[in-house]
């Protein structure tokens, strides 16, 4: 899982290896916030320091135009997006992508635990600026 041309490889596959966990244990069909809750406590165990739902400001063209909860924000410059649904649809990437740009964050890992495999996809975001 760990691959060093991504950035943050180890990271994210520790944060990975910390939702195998749950997704062994839980297997599939609970709701997101069954996940999120476990998530956090499978990260605590593993000592990697996280918050749950941040809220982030929303910006366009330097004046904010809302807010949005992250799920979780690993270490302040990882996003982790999860969901519980039957299949990762492309609305689903391009709304992790989207948050990563509209947060300035350069990598993003997007959970499904809604599947009987669970399945994540990491991101980069093109547009950072560091």
């Amino acid at each position: 899982m760990i691959k060093k041309e991504y950035k943050y490889s180890e990271l994210t596959g520790e944060i990975i290896g910390a939702a195998m966990e749950v997704h062994r244990f839980l297997g599939n069909g609970f709701q997101e916030v069954i996940y999120q809750r476990a998530l956090s406590h499978e990260l605590f165990l593993r000592n990697i320091e996280h918050k749950r739902e941040v809220e982030m400001n929303v910006f366009y063209k330097d004046i904010q135009v809302g807010t949005r909860r992250v799920d979780f924000l690993i270490y302040d410059k990882i996003s982790v997006e999860i969901k519980a649904v039957t299949a990762i649809e492309p609305v689903h990437l391009a709304q992790a992508i989207n948050y990563l740009e509209a947060y300035n964050l350069e990598i993003g890992l997007l959970i499904n635990f809604g599947e009987t495999k669970l399945r994540f996809h990491r991101l980069e975001n093109k547009k950072y600026r560091a």
